[in-house]
């Protein structure tokens, strides 16, 4: 085995290409004092007449401030944003708000919404609590086709727009009416459900969604990475309905969550593939992009559901998931998010695909918690010597701390010129 340390690092020659450039960003930075003007209540007024911002059932929210938008978003990336601070009742951040983008899994929102309209959480069935709880926590595909089904397909849209007042939510396009994934929602669209949910449902409704929300698992029940965007860039407490679709058929995430809670509904009633489906020529709907990659992000951050925040995300055809992850993090982490805790660390680039976190610095009598998206960027607050691991031609002995997955990964894969990272601590224990 080689010498435990490279002092330097690898030559440039040897690195992985497009891998290895120095991707660090120190957490915690001073963040730049926003201009703002105040808008009178008549100006306010208008503008909400206007816009449709007002929801049906809670009280308007006032204008955001006037002020040009601090939302950062990467280069390549379509971008739909709405922040809405409970306590104000204003906008923080608004980009593109009405602009419709293909659901994903958010509408599996209005799914739950529809089917609890008539029912108690409480007394639901075993089979039923079941179910909505992977499809909430765990975006359990199955489970929400079953109540697609069940629902009347896009019945259940037509029925939740009416309730909450919605103006950008559409059905899926015609001769996709099975595939409540190209449902269109907006951003603006989504604050008013969350508002619905928070401050009109019924307390066992409002309970029993956000619950759920709260306890969402890092793998989707399709093996996919769940916890980006809000969940990426904020320390809890925060609750969360993520979207993604066009990024393939599995994402690698282990483990991944039983799916056999869901009751499978018949094969010619479940859309193929709901997240990867792409529309064949000539059936994309006009208003609404259905074929490049999405991910979004939607939930509460903060203590008492403070801040509302749904971030909608297409990316250029082709952009592997762990490049859509890491700029909706780096997006998501430019927002304005009164009540929001931002986690202390450093951020880095990996490299390579298949990486497993594991609870400690050594591959022996240490499982795998989970595999990171394959490229994505990680944040790291603290790093300890470990077992030494070779990479062909790298060798290693340091670990770092990712405190988001609560284990570690060796350094050989972060992208950085040495052995030890530079900038972040050596962790206490």
């Amino acid at each position: 085995m080689n010498s435990p340390t490279i002092h330097g690092g690898p030559a440039a020659a040897d690195r992985p290409p497009d891998r290895r450039g120095t991707l660090l960003r120190r957490v915690g930075a001073v963040r730049a004092v926003r201009a703002v003007r105040a808008v009178g209540a008549a100006g306010a007024v208008l503008f909400l007449a206007a816009t449709g911002l007002g929801l049906t059932g809670t009280s308007p929210a006032a204008a955001a401030p006037a002020r040009g938008t601090q939302v950062e978003v990467p280069a390549g990336v379509t971008a739909g944003v709405a922040v809405f601070d409970r306590t104000t009742g204003t906008f923080t951040e608004r980009l593109n708000e009405t602009m419709r983008f293909r659901s994903a899994s958010v509408v599996k929102l209005l799914i739950a919404l529809d089917y609890l309209r008539n029912r108690d959480p409480r007394t639901l069935s075993t089979a039923d609590r079941s179910r909505l709880d992977s499809m909430l926590r765990s975006s359990d595909d199955n489970a929400a086709s079953h109540y697609w089904v069940l629902g009347g397909r896009t019945a259940i849209i037509d029925r939740t727009v009416a309730q909450l007042g919605l103006t950008d939510t559409a059905h899926p396009p015609a001769g996709y009416e099975d595939t409540w994934g190209y449902v269109a929602v907006s951003a603006a669209d989504t604050v008013r459900i969350y508002r619905h949910i928070l401050d009109t449902a019924s307390a066992p409704v409002r309970d029993f969604v956000m619950g759920n929300l709260r306890q969402s698992t890092r793998c989707g029940t399709d093996g996919f990475d769940q916890h980006f965007g809000i969940a990426g860039s904020f320390d809890r407490p925060w609750a969360v309905k993520q979207g993604w679709a066009g990024f393939g058929s599995s994402g690698g995430c282990t483990p991944r969550p039983s799916a056999a809670t869901a009751t499978a509904v018949q094969p010619s009633a479940l859309p193929s593939a709901q997240r990867s489906a792409q529309p064949s020529a000539g059936r994309s709907a006009t208003a609404v992009d259905l074929t490049r990659e999405a991910l979004h992000s939607t939930g509460t951050v903060g203590v008492g559901d403070r801040t509302i925040v749904a971030v909608f995300t297409l990316h250029p055809d082709g952009t592997p998931y762990g490049t859509a992850y890491t700029a909706l993090n780096r997006l998501t982490r430019t927002l304005d998010v009164p009540g929001a805790v931002r986690p202390s660390g450093s951020w880095f680039g990996t490299w390579s695909s298949g990486v497993n976190v594991r609870p400690r610095p050594t591959t022996v009598d240490s499982a795998p918690l989970t595999m990171l998206p394959s490229g994505v960027e990680v944040l790291v607050s603290c790093q300890k010597q470990g077992q030494e691991v070779t990479i062909p031609p790298y060798t290693n002995t340091w670990w770092a701390y990712l405190p988001q997955y609560g284990g570690y990964v060796t350094n050989i894969y972060l992208d950085s010129p040495d052995n030890e990272l530079p900038g972040v601590p050596v962790c206490s224990s």
